[in-house]
């Protein structure tokens, strides 16, 4: 998925954020979204997307979809798609899938792009999956905070990062993805600066 700092963007998210789902070569692919229901009669299916390009869902062509327990990915043909105002959701329509059936069959699969089709990112766009992973430093003090472990869509995009060095390690807190709060991603050191205000690393 790609993810803006408020001025920024990242792109899908690796596998690598869901383990359970085995994948050869992860590097090889982006996942794109999730099947998550059949729409309607007519084999149409509901798709969660982990992506900000609404064209991996709108625009037809080849995509890759990964049968839950499988581990290849298989081609399959986007005829349309349309975004879904208010619920988050796509639904696309799949060649040769005709019917609710058929639609139900494809639940819980998972739709991929190859990591080669990555879009072309723009000043201060990162990809989720190069910036899961990176140390999180307080800017001010130099002291290392932890490392991000997920980046989480929202009003402002969130970077979860789990604590590392302090009383609660282990322990995640959730920072917001702005560049006031974060203004410092450096993708080739592996790192991201913060300046927290007051009370945003409090732990319950």
């Amino acid at each position: 998925m790609t993810k803006k700092q408020k001025n920024q963007k990242a792109e899908e998210k690796s596998p690598l954020s869901t383990p359970d789902v085995p994948l050869p070569n992860l590097d090889d692919w982006l996942a794109i979204g999730k099947i998550v229901a059949p729409q309607g009669l007519a084999g149409e299916l509901r798709v969660y997307p982990e992506t900000d390009f609404p064209e991996r869902f709108e625009v037809p062509g080849t995509r890759w979809l990964l049968r839950p327990g499988q581990t290849e990915p298989q081609p399959i043909e986007l005829l349309d798609g349309r975004y879904v105002d208010g619920k988050n959701l796509y639904v696309i329509s799949i060649a040769g899938v005709d019917n609710r059936n058929q639609a139900e069959e494809l639940r819980d699969c998972r739709l991929f792009v190859p990591a080669s089709d990555r879009p072309e990112l723009g000043e201060d766009e990162y990809h989720v999956v190069d910036l899961i992973g990176l140390e999180v430093y307080l800017q001010a003090s130099g002291e290392l905070l932890g490392k991000v472990v997920d980046v989480i869509p929202a009003g402002n995009d969130l970077l979860e990062v789990e604590l590392l060095n302090h009383e609660k390690a282990n322990k995640t807190v959730l920072i917001p993805f702005v560049k006031e709060i974060t203004p410092v991603v450096d993708i080739a050191s592996r790192r991201v600066e913060i300046l927290p205000p007051p009370g945003l690393l409090e732990i319950n």
